[in-house]
C-alpha cells in the first residue's frame, strides 16, 4: 500500500512521521520547498518524491491552506482514479463544495478532513511522529460515499494513533470549529496587544501562558481560514464581545452579586463542556 503526503510542513511531516511508525505502508512526499524534500527523504520521513501522474496511491493525504488544496486536487484529479483523497484544511464547506463534484466526475474519493491537532509552531522542523496521539480525527464524507470505504478511512486514522473518529457535514464542523478553534486563536492574539504583556517577567503564570501560547500562529494561514468561515467566526465574536460587556459592567458597578453570578457560570459551564468531552472518550 502507498500513501501520498502533499505538503510537508507540521501537519503533512507529521501525518508522513506517524504513517511510518505505526505501518509498513510505502509514503511518499511533495513539498514546494526542495531543502523541505531533501531533509524528508534524508532522514526517512518519506521513501520518494511523490508523482501522481505515474504512481498510483491508495490514499493521498492534501496537508496545504483550503484554497491551495482545491487547486491541487482540481489539476491532478485526472490522475486519482479509483484513490481515496483526504485533506487536512481547518475549514470544510468551501472545500468540500468544490472537491465532491469533481471525486465523483473522475471516479476518486474525496473525503474533508481535519486532525485536531497541532501546535502553536509551524513547519517541517516542527513535525513528530507523536502529534496525533490520542488526537480526535475529524471525516466529511460525501453524502454519496458508501459505507465500507469511510469504515476503512477511519480504521486508518484509528491505526496511526487517534483516539476518536468525528463524522459530520461540511457546514457543522465550520460552525463548531469557529468556536474551538479560530475564536480562541483570535482572543489570544487580541489579548497579547495589551502593553502591560510586555510587562509580564517575574508577573506571569499559567494562566498567562495558557492565554497567549496560540497568539504565536502563522498569520497567512489563520486569516485564510478566518475570512472563509466568517459568517459563523462573526456570530462567536458576537457572542464573546456581549459576554465581555456583561463582565464590564459588573466590575465598574461594582456589583459583586452580579460578577459572582457571571463567574459561577463561567465555571459550571466549563464543567459541563469537559464533562461531555470525557463522556464521549469512554
Amino acid at each position: 500500500m502507498t500513501v501520498g503526503i502533499v505538503g510537508l510542513g507540521l501537519i503533512g511531516a507529521s501525518m508522513a512521521k506517524t504513517v511510518k511508525k505505526h505501518t509498513d505502508f510505502a509514503v511518499m512526499g511533495i513539498d514546494k520547498s526542495r531543502e523541505v524534500m531533501e531533509n524528508a527523504m534524508l532522514d526517512g520521513t518519506i521513501d520518494g518524491e511523490l508523482d501522481l501522474e505515474n504512481e498510483k496511491c491508495d490514499i493521498v493525504i492534501v496537508a496545504l491552506y483550503p484554497d491551495d488544496i482545491i487547486e491541487f486536487v482540481q489539476k491532478h484529479a485526472n490522475f486519482l482514479q479509483e484513490t481515496i483523497v483526504i485533506d487536512c484544511g481547518g475549514t470544510k464547506t468551501k472545500v468540500c463544495d468544490k472537491l465532491f463534484p469533481i471525486a465523483r466526475e473522475k471516479k476518486f474519493t474525496f473525503i474533508g478532513g481535519h486532525p485536531m491537532a497541532g501546535i502553536e509552531k509551524s513547519g517541517y522542523d516542527y513535525s513528530t511522529d507523536s502529534l496525533f496521539d490520542g488526537a480526535f480525527m475529524i471525516l466529511v464524507p460525501d453524502e454519496d460515499l458508501d459505507r465500507k470505504t469511510l469504515d476503512y478511512a477511519k480504521m486508518f486514522f484509528i491505526s496511526l494513533g487517534f483516539h476518536r473518529i468525528t463524522v459530520t457535514t461540511a457546514k457543522e464542523h465550520d460552525k463548531i470549529i469557529a468556536y474551538t478553534s479560530q475564536l480562541a486563536h483570535i482572543a489570544s492574539s487580541a489579548y497579547v496587544k495589551s502593553p502591560t504583556s510586555m510587562q509580564n517577567l517575574g508577573f506571569s503564570a499559567g494562566s498567562f501562558k495558557d492565554m497567549t501560547r496560540v497568539a504565536y500562529l502563522n498569520e497567512n494561514m489563520w486569516s485564510e481560514l478566518f475570512l472563509q468561515n466568517k459568517e459563523y467566526l462573526l456570530t462567536e465574536l458576537e457572542e464573546l464581545m456581549e459576554n465581555l460587556k456583561q463582565y464590564h459592567n459588573a466590575i465598574s458597578q461594582s456589583d459583586r452579586k452580579a460578577l459572582l453570578e457571571l463567574l459561577s457560570d463561567g465555571k459550571q459551564k466549563r464543567i459541563a463542556a469537559w464533562t461531555a468531552v470525557e463522556n464521549k472518550k469512554k
